[in-house]
C-alpha cells in the first residue's frame, strides 16, 4: 500500500460541506481523494459504512474529515480509518445540540440525541486512540439550489411571492455558506492550536430571521412581501398537515416555526482565535439557480 504522511481522504463527497471541499482541495500540501457511498463522477473510492474492511484505498490517509452525519462514524468504521492510516480527525456536528434540546418534536430531541452522542463517541475513540480531534459546529448552512434552508425559503418565495413568518421573526441568526465550512475543514486539519478541540462556526453576519428572509428577496430580485401568521395558525395549519402527511414531520413542524423567534447567535471568537476562521456576510446568490433545481433539491 502507497504511504503518505500529508494524504487527505474526504468522507462525503456528495455532502454540501464535500461538495466545496473539492473547490479548495488544492490548498492541501498532497494527495487528496474523496469518498462517497455511491458512484459519483470522476470518483472511483467508494465507502460502504455498513462494511467498512471493504474500502481499500491503495494508499494511506493520516487526515480525514468527515463531512457526513458524525452519528454516522461507527467504532467498526473508525477502527478501520486507523488501519488505512488515520492520526487525524475532522468531522462536522451541529450548534442543534445547544438549541434543539427541548424541541417540542420528539424527531428533532432523536437528532440532537445523536448528535450528541456521536460526538461523544468519536472523542473517546479517538482518545483512546491516540487520534488527534476536531469537532466544528456549523449553524444555518446554506449553499444555492442544495441546501434545505435557505434554498427552501426561496423557492417558496419564487413559488408565492411571499414569505409567513410568525409573529416578529426577530430571532437572531448567522448563516453560513458550505464554502466557508469547508476552507474552515481545511484550515483546521493543517492546524495543530485545533487538536482535540470542538469550535463553533457561525457564518460572518449576524441578523434577524425577518431580515434574512429579506435578503433573500433581495437575492432573488424582489420586493420583501413578509406576512404576519399567529402562532395558533401555524400550529393549526402543522397540525394538520403531519395528519394528512404523516411521513415528513421531520421537515415540516412547530419547533421550526417558533425558534423564528429565539436568539441562536453562537461565538465565533475561540474558532477566529486558534486557525483564523473568517466566514461571508449573508450575500446569497441565486442568479444560476432555477425553480427546477430548487425543487429537487427541497425533496
Amino acid at each position: 500500500m502507497e504511504s503518505s504522511d500529508n494524504a487527505l481522504l474526504v468522507i462525503g463527497a456528495r455532502s454540501l460541506i464535500g461538495r466545496r471541499l473539492r473547490e479548495v482541495a488544492g490548498e492541501w500540501p498532497g494527495p487528496v481523494r474523496f469518498t462517497s457511498r455511491k458512484p459519483l463522477d470522476n470518483q472511483s473510492l467508494i465507502l460502504n459504512f455498513e462494511a467498512p474492511e471493504s474500502f481499500r484505498p491503495g494508499m494511506n490517509f493520516c487526515t480525514v474529515i468527515v463531512c457526513t452525519p458524525i452519528w454516522l462514524l461507527q467504532e467498526k468504521l473508525l477502527n478501520h480509518l486507523v488501519k488505512v492510516g488515520m492520526t487525524r480527525l475532522v468531522a462536522f456536528s451541529s450548534t442543534s445540540v445547544f438549541t434543539k434540546g427541548d424541541s417540542e418534536t420528539d424527531e428533532e430531541r432523536v437528532v440532537v440525541g445523536k448528535l450528541s452522542a456521536g460526538e461523544k463517541s468519536m472523542i473517546d475513540f479517538c482518545e483512546a486512540r491516540g487520534v488527534a480531534w476536531t469537532i466544528l459546529r456549523p449553524t444555518l448552512i446554506y449553499d444555492e439550489g442544495f441546501d434545505e434552508n435557505v434554498t427552501r425559503m426561496a423557492a417558496m418565495i419564487r413559488r408565492f411571492g411571499l414569505f409567513p413568518v410568525c409573529g416578529p421573526a426577530d430571532g437572531l441568526r448567522q448563516p453560513v455558506h458550505a464554502r466557508d465550512l469547508a476552507q474552515a475543514a481545511i484550515t483546521v486539519a493543517m492546524t495543530g492550536a485545533t487538536r482535540n478541540k470542538a469550535y463553533n462556526v457561525p457564518g460572518g453576519e449576524t441578523l434577524t430571521y425577518r431580515a434574512m428572509a429579506g435578503r433573500i428577496f433581495s437575492a432573488l430580485g424582489r420586493k420583501p412581501l413578509i406576512v404576519d401568521v399567529p402562532q395558533w395558525a401555524w400550529r393549526l395549519g402543522f397540525g394538520m398537515l403531519d395528519i394528512l402527511q404523516p411521513g415528513r414531520k421531520l421537515k415540516r413542524n412547530i419547533g421550526m416555526v417558533l425558534r423564528m423567534n429565539q436568539d441562536l447567535r453562537f461565538d465565533p471568537a475561540p474558532a477566529i482565535a486558534d486557525f483564523g476562521y473568517a466566514p461571508g456576510p449573508f450575500t446569497p446568490d441565486f442568479s444560476e439557480t432555477g425553480p427546477d433545481r430548487e425543487a429537487s433539491s427541497v425533496r
